[in-house]
């Protein structure tokens, strides 16, 4: 943490004072929350503003919380058949989230101060529906047709917004949490007609074995000394 990014967190809070759900320095990177209705303002002003001049979207990406911070595979323990995700309970749950399920995460940079920002969007309402940011930055355009196709979060304004990754045709959004590993259809060629055809999924639930977590003696000795040097 610098004192340029503490001090650009400081302007950053007075200049959106009453907009923000919340803001932090994470991993050395400025992050502010707020709300889908407050997305356009705020991000006029950081393009705009000299004090800011954030001209460049470096990434967007959709973010579903469904099953945030529970471990799948980590256990202290094993079985011959092992478990199938979906299946088995999950082993532990690292780190609990308390909020609106879905998100849009805007990257941001200046180049005129060479300084980084995290946005993060907080959706709140069924449809999943912000405004786009295309307008503002023109990189945006594909990525949020990303977040479209999949996680289903529509961008109001968007001027072409369709699937860009997926078949035509295909049915839900594969990025969501709760979508099934297997998918819903496959596709496969019919010789009689001549054609490709889509059917319902005929992949079995894979069974895995989880990752297990073993203590191994071999190496209990060099830690207790590493961490009685510390």
């Amino acid at each position: 943490m610098t004192a340029v990014t503490e001090n650009l967190l400081d302007r950053l809070r007075q200049r959106f004072d009453g907009y923000l759900s919340s803001s932090r320095i994470d991993v050395g990177q400025i992050t502010l929350e707020f709300k889908a209705d407050k997305l356009l303002e705020i991000c006029l002003a950081l393009r705009d503003e000299d004090a800011f001049q954030f001209t460049q979207l470096s990434d967007l990406c959709g973010l579903d919380y469904l099953t945030y911070g529970q471990a799948d595979w980590e256990t202290q323990d094993t079985t011959s058949t092992g478990f199938s995700r979906g299946v088995s309970a999950r082993s532990q749950v690292e780190q609990e989230h308390s909020g609106p399920r879905y998100a849009v995460v805007y990257h941001l940079l200046s180049i005129v101060h060479n300084q980084r920002i995290r946005l993060r969007c907080l959706i709140e309402d069924e449809p999943l529906l912000v405004s786009s940011v295309a307008e503002i930055w023109a990189s945006a355009n594909w990525y949020e047709r990303e977040a479209f196709d999949l996680f289903g979060i529509m961008f109001e304004g968007h001027p072409d917004l369709r699937r860009i990754l997926t078949d035509y045709g295909f049915i839900g959004h594969p990025f969501r949490k709760d979508f099934p590993l297997e998918g819903n259809v496959e596709v496969r060629y019919d010789e009689e007609k001549g054609r490709v055809v889509y059917q319902a999924v005929s992949i079995q639930s894979r069974v895995l074995v989880p990752r297990v977590i073993r203590n191994d003696n071999r190496y209990q000795q060099d830690d207790e000394q590493a961490s009685e040097t510390e």
